[in-house]
């Protein structure tokens, strides 16, 4: 199963981008949901999540109070809007499912990976 995660690209410091993970119904429906990053040279790190209900959500300290997650379960779709960006956000984005009906930051508990997309701050 593959998700589809878009809307990366090139922004200037300060700016906004808004990212969107797409996935089959039976993917999405009753699974937690978890965005990744990983910037040149360093690990895979746990950005946010959203649970089965999207009532609740979880942020890395370097990202909250900027980004906000969300989803749309009648859309299979989940979104990552990302406000006042940073040079150091740069890193290629990815959604992933969880095997539960939350979304913890260990990214072992996740299963089905999207493709990943480029977001690029310049200074």
């Amino acid at each position: 199963v593959q998700l589809q995660a878009s809307g990366g690209g090139l922004v200037q410091a300060g700016g906004s981008l808004s990212l969107t993970c797409a996935a089959p119904r039976r993917t999405f429906s009753n699974n937690g949901v978890g965005w990744f990053r990983r910037s040149p040279g360093k690990e895979r790190e746990f950005v946010a999540g959203i649970n089965w209900n999207g009532v609740n959500t979880v942020y890395s300290d370097s990202v909250k109070d900027r980004f906000t997650i969300t989803r749309d379960r009648y859309k299979h779709t989940v979104y990552l809007k990302m406000n006042s960006l940073k040079t150091e956000d740069t890193a290629v984005y990815y959604c992933a499912t969880s095997r539960t009906a939350y979304s913890p930051k260990d990214e072992a508990t996740y299963s089905y990976w999207g493709q990943g997309t480029q977001v690029t701050v310049s200074s």
